[in-house]
């Protein structure tokens, strides 16, 4: 869930990520600030219309002149509402642009963020990307709209003041009040947006982590905790959203009260100075109308100035996670190997997960040499995978250097790094789409007779071709109503297509049985060949396929050499460990 402590205000200047979108709009938002200024004028021109149908025409029973202006006032009103449907469209069009150009750059720098920085929940991540709508709303709705009609709240009291004098008093006592109103709540809002934003990352953790899981939150009978954790996180969303609803209502009420008591103020003051002589009927009218228009600006501004705290706080939020560093080196692209020997060294490497108390690797050195095929075998948590996320730039070391083809990681172009380096690791997650999406990924110079072959090796070939779709039946979130073995052979051919110089796989055959394992074996014994190979395995029977085995223990190499030498090795430590217990218990 995320901390209020989290939520900070923006300093400085706008982020590029959102200028840059807003600034290729400019023309747009000019024709909208133009069409929004004629649609004023318009209000004037009918109040002035009204004052003179009063004053002239009703007096003079001027028949002809009332059938002008009411031509005059019907293609008046026909342009203004030409301009209404034009400055609408003109808003939305702004929208939908500024809308995907934010999405794609967030959305991009997701994808490019650093395992190590920014991490935060599924559910929280997602939440914050839906804030693009705050955004959105606030930079393409009433927001030009109601800064275009500020100047004209000038414009309409001098034509007040033109029309009825000293009338014009009673429409600018209501603008300080608003004004005040409007500003007064303005740091409790701030405030309150922070802490609805926070409720409301919170109950989307809280949601996805559950839909995402819900196999398991059946099965293992966790409802009552999950249940327990939304309803404390929509209570605290609710409650920050009541008060900000309450708080945000104060400022546009009182607008809509000063905007009422503008106008029946005129009318009341107005009677006395038509009883001078000093104003007329159409006068008193048409002031009463104008006063009405120049508080509704103000009214706007209220409602604005809410809705800017929580584009201001959605902004900050983006903001931070926009100012990660990205993979990769810093003000560069990084290099890009057009080939790839497939050598591989670790050099005195230290590597602690973010916000780990103890180190998953100490001190590991290793060389694999091109074509090398290198088993990682250990206990649980020393640190086999952990090597693996490395060697694909998932996470780079603490300290210490790693080298493939003697350059170091961080160098090079995670983007130009991973399609050489196949990985197939436990959670052999598949995304929505065709089985062809799943293995392909969209590497279009990728045809099919090369992920066919791939699919053979993998024998994911076996049960697609007996499908009627084949390829391209579509499949679930996550690959539902696969089997763990199928979702593996999958995920297997997407590692192996391309035939990447270096493959790392991670418990090949955990979902499969022992018949369809040694079948799979004598596949990638011959897909391997002149390839470096990493495997991570617990089962002595895959280590046929490697010629040297790297032991790990509490995040530390071990042993290392070749099979027979590294068994020798675990039977003599055997040995020794069962001496020492016999002494003990002797």
């Amino acid at each position: 869930m995320a901390s209020l402590t989290q939520i900070e205000m923006p300093r400085g200047r706008m982020a590029e990520w959102l200028s840059k979108p807003l600034r290729a709009n400019r023309g747009i938002y000019t024709k909208v600030a133009l069409a929004a200024a004629m649609i004023n004028l318009f209000a004037l021109i009918t109040a002035l219309f009204t004052m003179t149908v009063y004053d002239r025409v009703v007096p003079n029973n001027a028949m002809d002149s009332l059938v002008g202006l009411s031509i005059g006032l019907v293609i008046i009103l026909m342009f203004d509402f030409a301009l209404k449907i034009l400055r609408a469209y003109f808003v939305d069009v702004a929208g939908a642009r500024v809308d995907r150009d934010i999405g794609k750059a967030i959305f991009e720098r997701i994808l490019q963020m650093r395992m190590d920085i920014g991490k935060r929940s599924t559910g929280g991540l997602s939440g914050l990307v839906r804030e693009i709508d705050t955004l959105r709303d606030f930079f393409a709705s009433a927001t030009i709209t109601a800064l275009v009609d500020l100047p004209f709240i000038i414009i309409t009291l001098t034509v007040i003041a033109l029309i009825g004098g000293w009338l014009v008093l009673v429409p600018l006592a209501m603008i300080p009040i608003v004004v005040i109103a409007a500003l007064a709540t303005q740091p409790l809002m701030r405030r309150l947006s922070a802490e609805t934003l926070s409720g409301q990352l919170g109950k989307q953790s809280v949601l996805v982590e559950t839909i995402g899981n819900i196999e398991t939150v059946k099965s293992a009978n966790a409802g009552s905790i999950l249940s327990r954790r939304w309803d404390t996180a929509v209570t605290d969303h609710a409650g920050a959203s009541l008060r900000q609803r309450l708080v945000s209502t104060i400022p546009i009420n009182i607008a809509g009260t000063a905007q009422t008591t503008a106008y029946t103020g005129v009318v009341i003051f107005g009677v006395f100075a038509i009883a001078n002589h000093s104003l007329t009927m159409g006068g008193l009218i048409a002031c009463s109308i104008l006063a009405g228009r120049v508080v509704a600006p103000l009214g706007t501004i209220a409602h604005l100035l809410t809705r800017a705290n929580s584009a201001r706080t959605a902004y900050t939020q983006i903001n931070k996670l926009m100012e990660n560093p990205v993979e990769g080196p810093e003000g560069s692209e990084g290099l890009t190997l057009s080939k790839m020997e497939g050598s591989i060294e670790f050099k005195n490497v230290d590597f602690r997960y973010p916000g780990a108390a103890e180190f998953a690797l100490k001190d590991v050195s290793f060389k694999i040499r091109p074509g090398e095929k290198v088993g990682l075998v250990g206990q649980i948590g020393s640190g086999k995978s952990t090597i693996a996320r490395l060697i694909i730039g998932l996470y780079w070391p603490t300290s210490g250097l790693i080298l493939i083809d003697g350059i170091d990681i961080r160098q090079l172009s995670p983007a130009a790094l991973r399609p050489k380096v196949g990985a197939l690791f436990q959670d052999n997650a598949l995304l929505t789409g065709t089985i062809r999406d799943n293995i392909l990924l969209c590497r279009d110079e990728i045809d099919d007779d090369e992920m066919i072959r791939a699919s053979q090796v993998s024998l994911a070939h076996e049960f697609v071709a007996r499908i009627p779709q084949g390829y391209d039946l579509e499949l679930a979130d996550r690959g539902e109503g696969l089997s763990g073995g199928q979702k593996q052979s999958i995920a297997l051919a997407r590692a192996l297509i391309g035939q990447p110089p270096i493959i790392i796989l991670d418990e090949p055959t955990s979902a499969v049985d022992v018949e369809t394992e040694r079948r799979l074996m004598a596949n990638l014994d011959a897909e391997f060949k002149d390839r470096t190979l990493i495997l991570i395995t617990h089962r002595p029977s895959l280590l046929r396929l490697v010629d040297r085995i790297v032991m790990l223990s509490s995040g530390k190499v071990v042993a290392d050499g070749s099979p027979e030498q590294v068994s020798a090795r675990i039977s003599k430590l055997r040995t020794v460990q069962g001496a020492k217990k016999d002494e003990r218990a002797a």
